[in-house]
């Protein structure tokens, strides 16, 4: 059966996934409880990021330059959207394309091993201080298409997102609704001569307006995005072995808002 004739689970009301399948339902809000519980733990985990970032002694090499039309993520696959899927064009305000990369000399994983690792555990790799994942809908087992996860965050925010894509060097994640961001993130490894790349790359946009406050403005959610993706990009190297290679690049070039409201198949 397709993702699009699919019952979903969830506490909310009934959304019908096309003119001929069942009625899906959205996912459950969180409890007032849980969400005072997540309240509490913004500022914590704020804190905790902003620590980690003063004490962290791997070289950052950042740039922040304009992009354009050109840095726009790979559309969607059109198997694995529904009304769930929270596109580009539902976000607020400009899009960050992000890449933070690695490079690891002497890496006891190669390319397949080190993303078939991750997809085992999403978890491996991640900082639980700021994100940790829990799988909501799929098999037990590494990550495939079409598996959704939720990811809890420290705020008043839970990020689900769906696997879209997933081969042997590569995860790319999509948002769904409910997440403080709208776009999608991907993971990728590769050989480059005598050295492992490992890359995260991230197509991001404000998931609405209080959001675009905290990212774009406040710039607070930008620089905890920002840190948990530099964690997951050296706990990557950490898993793959082998000494690290120059620190971490960081690249963020940034889309008016303008290519994004244009980019209706992202």
């Amino acid at each position: 059966m397709s993702l699009q004739g699919r019952m979903r689970l969830g506490a909310g009301g009934p959304v019908r996934n096309g003119s001929d399948g069942p009625p899906a339902r959205l996912p459950g809000k969180p409890s007032p409880r849980r969400r005072i519980g997540t309240l509490l733990r913004f500022p914590v985990g704020v804190l905790l990021v902003s620590w980690e970032y003063m004490w962290r002694v791997t070289a950052l090499h950042r740039s922040e330059v304009e992009g354009d039309a050109d840095d726009l993520p790979p559309p969607l696959p059109s198997a694995f959207v529904d009304e769930l899927t929270k596109r580009l064009v539902d976000g607020v305000g400009p899009m960050f394309h992000r890449r933070f990369s690695v490079r690891i000399h002497g890496a006891r994983l190669g390319p397949e091993a080190l993303i078939g690792a991750m997809a085992a555990d999403l978890n491996r790799p991640a900082p639980s201080t700021v994100a940790v994942f829990h799988k909501t809908r799929g098999e037990e087992g590494p990550a495939r298409p079409g598996d959704e996860y939720r990811v809890q965050m420290p705020g008043p925010w839970d990020g689900p997102v769906r696997v879209l894509h997933r081969d042997p060097v590569t995860i790319r994640l999509g948002t769904l609704r409910g997440h403080l961001e709208a776009g999608q993130i991907q993971f990728a490894a590769r050989e480059a001569g005598d050295e492992l790349r490992f890359e995260v790359e991230a197509w991001s946009r404000a998931g609405d307006w209080w959001a675009d406050l905290l990212y774009s403005r406040l710039r607070v959610a930008k620089e905890i995005q920002f840190n948990m993706w530099v964690h997951v990009a050296l706990g990557a190297a950490a898993i793959a072995g082998g000494r690290l290679r120059g620190g971490v690049t960081i690249e963020t070039r940034s889309i008016p808002p303008a290519f994004c409201e244009a980019a209706r198949h992202c």
